[in-house]
């Protein structure tokens, strides 16, 4: 352990008050994490969700030293180089068709801002000056300054709301109550001129794994599209295989307007991220009028080495059984989710693609429930990493994942209502 008394370092999404030592960590392999003491952590939800082929995977890491070696950076404005040019043809390749430019940024949130500046930014030059957002309940896109205002207002953000802006929200469309967020959203844009509707597709993270149906997806788009509102999809969480696809609006059958996708770009090795847009979104910023330029950017814009980390990501994709791999998973999933459901301490037991959720009965439910903590250290007691949203107990491995492997994992879940309650953790 690592003291945070005897450390400068401030760690995201931590109470430090409540956390005074700190996991260090010296290598990866596979789904496994390796301390320094030789202790090793099953990364039973893929470091935050951007690990998919495994931690280390060898034709990432031999690509990343390549490119480190030929080309580590570049500015990007008026400038190109080859693993940006060859990344961005691949996605738009393996995208939802018509999408067809690629902007490059570096973090989901930041995929996010794009994707919100290239909608305002296209009425704006266009001149239709459509302002108003409209986003999905309980969803989660990141934690900059649009990410936050786009997202659930609640502990995440609640100190920083006055820099945040006002947004329409229509609810979840929980099973049975979906056509009442089909009406919210069309009495939105009948009411007042919409600019875009932004959604996690088929499944909210951060919000609690909550899943919805593809039907729902796709009569939002085609509400969208009749009264010419821009669909963002947030599939930073979603893509690169998580929900079952390459990208869940590929279950919808639907190509948004603009696509964000980041954590699984690079298979987990590299920061980067990218927004994808439709050919009128670039074609309304590109102009001799020099006011009409779209204003982003960052100084590590499509920094080569990410690139090129994310091209050997397509190239696994392309040349690897990836697809199979999640079908096994997902079955291997499906398979030891079934006694929990039977077990009376979970309710809500779920599952779309190769995520699992399922929420431990406690009275005080939420994001801030008291058990959250306790669950997480007596998992990591156990030797396996899976960080609860709350009560909400969620698994979401990388692909190499084995069935034993699987197996220590959901026997941990079984086994922590008892141990809880006998006071392990």
């Amino acid at each position: 352990m690592t003291s945070a008394v005897d450390s400068p370092v401030w760690h995201p999404f931590t109470q430090h008050g409540l956390q005074p030592e700190m996991i260090p960590v010296r290598s990866a392999r596979g789904a496994w994490l390796k301390t320094p003491d030789g202790d090793l952590i099953l990364d039973a939800i893929s470091s935050w969700w951007v690990v998919t082929h495994g931690h280390c995977h060898p034709r990432i890491v031999g690509a990343i030293e390549e490119q480190a070696r030929r080309l580590d950076q570049v500015i990007f404005a008026g400038f190109t180089h080859a693993p940006a040019e060859m990344l961005a043809r691949g996605l738009i390749n393996i995208a939802p068709s018509g999408l067809s430019h690629v902007f490059f940024s570096d973090s989901g949130s930041t995929s996010v801002e794009v994707a919100l500046k290239m909608a305002l930014g296209y009425f704006h030059n266009i001149g239709e000056p459509r302002r108003r957002i409209v986003a999905l309940e309980h969803g989660y896109h990141g934690d900059t300054i649009g990410g936050m205002s786009v997202g659930a207002r609640g502990v995440f953000n609640a100190p920083y709301e006055p820099l945040l802006f006002e947004v329409e929200r229509i609810p979840f469309p929980s099973a049975g109550n979906e056509q009442a967020t089909i009406d919210a959203f069309d009495a939105a844009c009948a009411n007042e001129p919409t600019a875009a509707l932004i959604v996690e597709p088929l499944i909210l993270g951060a919000g609690g794994m909550l899943i919805y149906s593809e039907q729902v997806l796709r009569e939002l788009k085609r509400i969208a599209e009749r009264y010419g509102v821009l669909f963002i999809a947030d599939e930073v969480m979603t893509g690169w295989g998580r929900t079952g696809s390459l990208f869940a609006c590929e279950q919808a059958a639907i190509t948004p307007d603009i696509l964000c996708s980041a954590k699984g770009i690079t298979g987990g090795s590299m920061p980067l991220a990218v927004t994808l847009c439709t050919s009128p979104i670039f074609e309304a910023h590109r102009s001799s009028d020099r006011s009409k330029t779209f204003f982003h950017s960052s100084s590590y814009t499509a920094n080569p080495i990410a690139c090129a980390a994310a091209v050997a990501n397509l190239d696994i994709w392309n040349t690897e059984p990836v697809a199979d791999r999640i079908a096994a998973l997902a079955d291997a999933h499906a398979e030891r989710l079934g006694p929990l459901r039977d077990n009376p301490a979970f309710e809500k037991v779920r599952q779309i693609g190769t995520i699992t959720a399922l929420d431990l009965k406690v009275p005080d439910a939420g994001y801030l429930a008291g058990v959250g903590p306790k669950l997480m250290s007596y998992f990591l007691a156990r030797g396996v990493l899976l960080r609860p949203l709350g009560n909400t107990i969620y698994v979401m491995p990388p692909y190499c994942i084995t069935p034993a492997e699987l197996d220590l994992i959901y026997a941990a879940i079984a086994e922590a209502p008892v141990a809880l309650a006998g006071g392990a953790a």
